[in-house]
């Protein structure tokens, strides 16, 4: 019975890695934000997201389970090394940003809770500190297996809080229905519109390394295209459960802060916003639940630049060679950059989100034309709606990175 529950586990083990990657501090401020500021109105983005998402899943792994190529490898070798090389540098910057502003946000969040226990809270270094050191000694064990069952319990404890959350803080069932309608609120956030909210929304959901990263995930179980329904049902598992954590998110914060009229700008504030909403316990439940959605994404995000490389260069993900681990060890240690100096990565963070806006739809475009030549995927070459869904997603990433980009010249320019 053990056995038969471990192989059962294994098959959805690099789908919950995933989901570990693409569900972090950043989705949750995003999707809290929707919520507090829209209610439930934009849960048809969230909807649209996660179904970007599945497919891109599926037709980067379906590439990789045709051809044996990972993604950075089929970039170098048929269109140009140029291209590997730029995804390495710009997702290098976007996690090195998101470790900064993920551990910086945990230890905040930790710092607000623990001031209902200790006087005056316990300082954040000492938290960030501990988080890093527990990240650092998962990974020196070295094994992708070891660290895909290590997230997947983080991943466990994350789904089960906001879920708890979710039934304890809902809003009305039918602000849920009428939200899956597409809409665009005529509320505006501090003086602005709500597309700069669904772009960071598009943002965290559809994330360029999820699918560079889900490629070698698929090589390295050893999949080939008879695989094809197994790696399927994995992105389902994967993304309906991103749906389900994203929207419980969204929900909390519409069925509290939205009802109160309160604004929100970062997850931190949830603390000090719902315990007089919501009560401790539903408080110390969704703290838990950002607390382990931090910790999840920084397993894949001080993993990204070492795994990349090996897939760039296709050698052995061997992650106890001296190299990578003080790679990873110096990446680790951004984590404490907030909370010992006291300050917000702002100019770190904006530039990782301007790269995230610029890798998308490059993504998107890189993949469109790999799985359309008859010469790489034969009879599995993209069908005709297949296409028809990629044009139209590389479309709405084009203007979603607009959208971002005129942020980013806003925050630096104008504000």
């Amino acid at each position: 019975m053990k056995s038969r529950l471990a192989r059962w586990l294994a098959l959805f083990l690099p789908g919950i890695f995933l989901l570990g990657f693409n569900i972090g501090t950043g989705s949750v401020t995003a999707m809290a934000k929707a919520g507090a500021t829209y209610g439930m109105s934009l849960l048809w983005t969230i909807v649209a997201s996660c179904l970007t998402t599945y497919l891109l899943i599926n037709v980067y792994g379906r590439y990789t389970l045709v051809t044996g190529e990972t993604a950075l490898q089929a970039f170098r070798k048929h269109i140009h090394p140029s291209v590997g090389i730029f995804f390495i540098i710009a997702l290098t910057a976007g996690v090195c940003g998101s470790v900064m502003g993920v551990m910086g946000i945990v230890a905040d969040i930790c710092y607000e809770w623990s001031k209902s226990v200790v006087e005056g809270g316990i300082p954040p270094v000492y938290f960030a500190g501990a988080f890093v050191m527990m990240v650092y000694f998962i990974f020196w064990n070295g094994k992708t297996q070891f660290f895909e069952r290590a997230l997947a319990v983080v991943v466990a404890v994350m789904s089960a809080s906001f879920l708890i959350n979710f039934f304890i803080l809902m809003p009305p069932p039918m602000d849920i229905l009428k939200g899956l309608i597409p809409n665009v609120p005529d509320t505006l956030d501090e003086g602005k519109g709500p597309f700069l909210v669904i772009a960071s929304m598009v943002g965290t959901t559809v994330f360029s390394g999820l699918f560079i990263i889900r490629t070698t995930l698929v090589k390295e179980a050893g999949w080939d295209i008879q695989d094809i329904k197994k790696q399927r049902n994995d992105a389902i598992v994967s993304v309906t459960l991103m749906f389900v954590i994203s929207a419980s998110i969204m929900a909390a914060s519409a069925g509290t802060l939205y009802k109160a009229g309160l604004g929100l700008s970062e997850a931190s504030q949830m603390i000090e916003l719902l315990e007089p909403l919501a009560g401790r316990l539903a408080t110390a439940i969704f703290a838990i639940g950002i607390v382990a959605a931090g910790v999840s994404s920084q397993f894949p995000n001080i993993l990204m630049l070492p795994w990349l490389l090996c897939d760039y260069n296709n050698t052995q993900r061997e992650m106890t060679l001296p190299k990578y681990r003080i790679m990873v060890f110096l990446i680790s240690l951004l984590g404490l950059v907030v909370p010992i100096f006291n300050a917000r990565p702002v100019f770190v963070m904006i530039l990782s989100q301007a790269f995230n806006s610029i890798i998308l739809p490059i993504t998107v475009g890189c993949i469109l034309y790999l799985t359309n030549r008859f010469d790489l995927m034969g009879n599995y070459k993209n069908k005709t709606v297949t296409n028809i869904f990629l044009i139209l997603i590389l479309i709405f990433s084009i203007f979603t990175s607009l959208i971002g980009l005129k942020g980013v010249w806003e925050q630096f320019f104008l504000d």
